[in-house]
């Protein structure tokens, strides 16, 4: 694990929270137990793991670690005997995994002066596991740092999260996204469109990026939906029945495109809104586990036919 992919001045957005977590260095106010909560794929994780570097490191000088002492070069080969992530086993962060975890509590730092313990997606923690970790959240050892890691917080039981420190995590704006996508994949052209699709998520955006070929693909018969008979756009859209599980993402990109149409404040603006409401029953009706095909044959001539109509009468 390198230097450059765990240093807050590389890590994208959030900056109240970077100067945040500095001052607590800083200040020494670092407390026993954190937790970092916002939507998936912002970053939570990267700051946390951050973080504990720099509560690890040994010849800090406040603001970044030095990732020269031994605590710094054990952290960066995943080595580090004070450092711990827990994540789910399975579905869920079992009461076993905590009760683990409390005994190694008990045991002094052999590196630091701390040891600092990350539970990732902790919102998938059981009740009993929950209730299992309060005690050691009530009654810390002076030299721990836990750091809670969730997407939903409402899933944490208001006792969990009265004895932590609640750090929010904001979505990382547009233009962020579109910088760290410049910078990383410099040969690929990227649209506002796509943008929006990220949903201020730096992980949600590589993955688009690997889907960026399927995505332009579906633009291009979205573009193209008034100027193609119904069979025709139909059999183009053939993608969409051979990527079943990239359903989602589809479907949330299609609801983009026609979104895009309707802020042009063209003539047929209430035929795209008619649009978006297709796919958004479309949506209703796959969690509702209807025929695959079918549902998608539906949503197609609708959209076709909707959009088609319109055009007949303007």
């Amino acid at each position: 694990m390198g230097e450059e992919k765990l240093s807050f001045e590389n890590i994208i957005g959030n900056d109240e929270n970077k100067r945040l977590l500095c001052n607590s260095i800083i200040n020494k106010n670092i407390v026993h137990s954190y937790l970092f909560y916002g939507a998936d794929g912002i970053g939570k994780k990267i700051f946390a793991k951050e973080f504990a570097k720099m509560i690890l490191c040994n010849e800090k000088d406040d603001k970044k670690p030095c990732n020269k002492c031994k605590s710094c070069i054990e952290f960066n080969s995943d080595n580090n005997p004070d450092f711990f992530i827990i994540e789910p086993d399975g579905n869920s962060i079992k009461i076993d995994q905590i009760r683990q975890m409390q005994k190694s509590v008990m045991e002094k730092p052999i590196e630091s002066t701390k040891k600092v313990y990350i539970i990732d997606n902790c919102h998938l923690m059981t009740k009993e596991a929950q209730n299992c970790m309060l005690k050691t959240l009530e009654e810390p050892q002076e030299y721990i740092v836990i750091i809670l890691i969730a997407a939903n917080e409402n899933n944490i039981l208001s006792t969990v999260k009265s004895r932590c420190t609640k750090i929010f995590f904001k979505e990382i704006d547009d233009n962020e996204i579109f910088k760290y996508v410049g910078n990383k994949y410099d040969e690929v052209g990227i649209e506002n469109d796509l943008i929006r699709l990220c949903s201020g998520s730096i992980s949600k955006a590589d993955y688009i990026i690997s889907k960026i070929d399927m995505l332009n693909q579906v633009k291009k018969i979205i573009n193209e939906v008034d100027k193609c008979n119904k069979l025709h756009f139909i059999q183009n859209n053939q993608l969409i029945y051979d990527n079943k599980v990239e359903i989602d993402l589809l479907l949330e990109y299609i609801y983009i495109l026609l979104f895009q149409e309707v802020m042009k404040n063209n003539k047929k603006s209430d035929v795209y809104i008619k649009s978006m409401k297709t796919v958004e029953k479309t949506k209703i009706k796959l969690q509702n586990s209807n025929n695959f095909d079918m549902t998608i044959d539906n949503m197609l001539i609708n959209i076709w036919e909707e959009i088609n109509e319109k055009n007949n009468r303007c």
